[in-house]
């Protein structure tokens, strides 16, 4: 199970890095998901991961406070709205999938606004 979990966290950490660069990719989920993966299987991958300089900070916050940066915060609501606007406005989603996403992403934003920022 070791190289699973090892699978699983360079995955996510591939999938998180690029989330940096493509803006309807999240980061911090699949960090999150690396870290999970990588304190079962390595700790020295963890602790790289914890203790990098760029990709550790919002780690630590959820981790300590269960905090959600400020930025990320804005981040992640914006291209919420802008996925639900650009679902609404389309013809060809049908009015229960429309319905179904407004509440997936309305539960999604009030996590996210209801977290600490830290």
């Amino acid at each position: 199970m070791k190289f699973v979990y090892i699978a699983i966290g360079s995955i996510a950490v591939a999938l998180g890095i690029a989330g940096i660069f493509l803006p309807l990719l999240p980061t911090t989920p699949f960090l999150l998901v690396a870290a999970w993966a990588f304190a079962r299987s390595s700790p020295r991958l963890e602790a790289w991961l914890v203790e990098h300089p760029r990709l550790g900070p919002p780690l630590i916050a959820w981790r300590e406070k269960r905090a959600i940066p400020v930025r990320a915060k804005v981040v992640a609501i914006l291209f919420m709205a802008a996925s639900l606007a650009y679902m609404l406005l389309s013809p060809t989603i049908p009015t229960v999938g429309k319905a179904a996403a407004a509440l997936v992403l309305a539960g999604s934003a009030t996590f996210i606004l209801t977290r600490p920022s830290g």
